[in-house]
């Protein structure tokens, strides 16, 4: 329990986020903000308790597996004088286990003989494999309960947005999915309007529409936007297309509320599309323009690339955009996967699905972007020589101007979102003129 550690001695505390090779997550937040710190840093301070809390990165902590301690001696300092009575360390997926464990050999090397706790997703699923593999005194099971009850402390980050969780745990038992081991509890709140601080809120819930006062929750963003003390309202997860279909209502408030860019889940085969075409159209009706509507898919697991290249064409056909998102198990602890290289990577490198192939899932991904640009953009087709400007301005016009029925004989890589790609299919060309 993360109170056994916090005794009478213990008056600083340093909460650390490894150096997560962290992507650009939206334009609204560009990274996996270290929210249970934030909350944590927030509980400690209502108890007296001083916090610091580092963000690593590249400069601070550039390290693989099978360092030293000397390889920590020349190391950027962003700790100044802080003399920490107990250390924090957060986690997030069990495939970044390794920042992870340089991260806490690290803190072991510059603060001796004090107590290192690790937190988060990877240390929730695999406990007795993050206390083994990191060294660390402690790991810290689930979410710290004391620190659900306080507004995060946002004044140890840069951000004009707040996370919030209306709800813990999910209802659902989806395959491939922790969260019901990580938050057994399935806990919901019936008020926010006393957390808000910031005009942008994005939701973390695993499933906002779940929870049983979720009218409530939303009249009162409804409340808070007309007066003018909210600007933007975003869903991380999305929405459960199971509960829009049974109250439709709800897709309405979402609007009135605020939010943007609405997810849904297929997550079925091809022959489901009828049902979430439905919820495409619930969303539509509601005010949601087709194209900020995105629909998540899961590859590189129990349906094949062509079953999945057939649901991405639906999509198109709808016209709105495809959140993918890349399967991997719930205890990997290694992904090596590069998507520059283009001669081919194994198992070796990272998990691949025996319905899967290294190829499909390159050209899946692929396919996938090209399918958002042109459903953003309102075009009917891609091209990454007229994207990378590898084709002289005059004739780039004309191409530009024209549509795909027209460029399909001229462009070499003139790629059509409504068409079923094969895995095969060529995908990089060179120009070479021509009419």
């Amino acid at each position: 329990m993360f109170d056994d550690w916090i005794t009478e001695d213990v008056h600083s505390v340093l909460l650390v986020e490894p150096n997560f090779p962290i992507p650009s997550k939206s334009r609204n937040h560009k990274n996996f903000l270290p929210i249970g710190l934030l909350k944590i840093a927030a509980y400690l301070r209502t108890k007296s308790i001083r916090v610091k809390l580092i963000r690593l990165d590249d400069d601070d902590l550039n390290l693989v597996d099978g360092l030293k301690l000397d390889d920590f001696k020349n190391l950027s300092d962003k700790l100044d004088d802080f003399q920490p009575d107990l250390i924090c360390v957060t986690s997030i997926f069990t495939y970044w286990a390794k920042y992870v464990k340089n991260t806490v050999s690290y803190l072991r090397f510059k603060y001796k003989g004090i107590p290192i706790l690790v937190g988060g997703i990877y240390a929730s699923l695999m406990p007795n494999q993050c206390k083994e593999y990191t060294g660390c005194d402690e790991v810290i099971f689930g979410i710290v309960c004391g620190a659900e009850k306080v507004i995060p402390a946002y004044d140890l980050v840069d951000v004009d947005y707040q996370i919030i969780h209306t709800t813990r745990g999910c209802i659902r038992r989806c395959g491939g999915c922790g969260v019901y081991q990580i938050e057994p509890e399935w806990l919901c709140k019936k008020s926010i309007k006393d957390e808000i601080i910031m005009k942008k809120i994005i939701f973390y819930d695993n499933n906002i529409l779940a929870n049983k006062y979720i009218e409530n929750i939303l009249n009162e963003l409804i409340e808070l936007k007309k007066a003018h003390k909210i600007s933007y309202v975003e869903s991380q997860s999305g929405f459960d297309g199971r509960i829009l279909r049974k109250k439709p209502e709800l897709a309405k408030m979402l609007k009135k509320a605020g939010f943007k860019n609405p997810k849904i889940a297929w997550d079925g085969p091809y022959k489901s599309w009828k049902s979430i075409k439905k919820q495409i159209d619930i969303l539509v009706d509601a005010g949601f323009n087709s194209k900020d509507i995105s629909v998540f898919m899961l590859y590189n697991y129990d349906l094949d690339y062509d079953e999945l290249e057939s649901k991405r064409v639906k999509c198109f056909e709808w016209k709105v955009q495809i959140t993918d998102c890349r399967f991997r198990p719930l205890d990997e602890i290694k992904d090596n996967y590069s998507p520059h290289k283009r001669n081919g990577q194994t198992n070796n490198d990272y998990f691949i699905h025996e319905k899967w192939t290294d190829a499909a899932i390159r050209k899946f991904r692929r396919n996938v972007r090209r399918n958002n640009i042109c459903v953003r953009h309102d075009v009917d087709y891609h091209s990454s020589l007229l994207e990378r400007k590898k084709i002289p301005q005059e004739k780039a016009k004309i191409f530009r101007e024209s549509n795909y029925e027209e460029v399909k004989d001229k462009l070499p890589d003139a790629w059509s979102p409504a068409i079923f790609h094969n895995v095969d299919e060529q995908d990089y060309f060179k120009y070479v003129g021509g009419t």
